[in-house]
């Protein structure tokens, strides 16, 4: 099986008031956390979302060190950038699976992308989610059966809504510090404690 993993990296970070891309957590940026956690990991293939902001982004991680792609529609919500994610993904070498994270949780590593890819190889489940705060969320496993679904997701629909409309073929790994995102200040002052 192969797997891709797309970070969506696109928003505005309107709460934040400056890129949360370029967030600084143990001396890295967000970003680059969530890079190196996709670099670190089994996945065969990569890609980085970019949107808002995107020039002054880019400046703060080597580009060799990771595939990366506009969103021009980075205003039309979060399904736009799974969309460009996924398209340049299938572009590719289509894998048989994709792993879709955020670049705004810190706690994200390469363990816990690969526990996503093992628990689908063990479990045979098209679906693989982190489950934490009572909920599925991010980062989270689809295989090519659910590609089109994906592509279909609009606004600010994210995938989490495709998970949920298909529990019985979903399995989860625990990931309690997954609740842990960055969107304002005082989440980031919280983090730094």
């Amino acid at each position: 099986m192969t797997t891709g993993i797309i970070i969506l990296a696109a928003g505005e970070s309107i709460r934040l008031g400056y890129p949360k891309q370029i967030a600084k957590y143990k001396d890295k940026t967000l970003l680059q956390l969530a890079i190196d956690a996709a670099n670190d990991s089994k996945a065969d293939k990569r890609v980085l979302v970019l949107g808002a902001n995107r020039d002054e982004i880019k400046k703060t991680f080597p580009g060799a060190s990771i595939p990366n792609i506009p969103n021009p529609n980075f205003k039309k919500g979060m399904s736009s950038s799974i969309k460009v994610g996924l398209e340049y993904m299938l572009k590719l070498d289509k894998p048989d699976q994709v792993i879709i994270m955020l670049c705004d949780q810190p706690f994200v590593d390469a363990k816990i992308l690969n526990k996503l890819i093992a628990t689908q190889k063990k479990e045979s489940k098209g679906i693989v989610a982190c489950e934490y705060s009572k909920t599925i969320g991010v980062p989270i496993l689809f295989g090519s059966a659910y590609y089109k679904e994906l592509m279909e997701l609009t606004g600010d629909d994210g995938a989490k809504n495709v998970a949920l409309a298909h529990e019985d073929d979903l399995a989860t790994v625990a990931f309690p510090k997954g609740k842990v995102d960055i969107d304002t200040e005082e989440d980031l002052r919280d983090l730094n404690l």
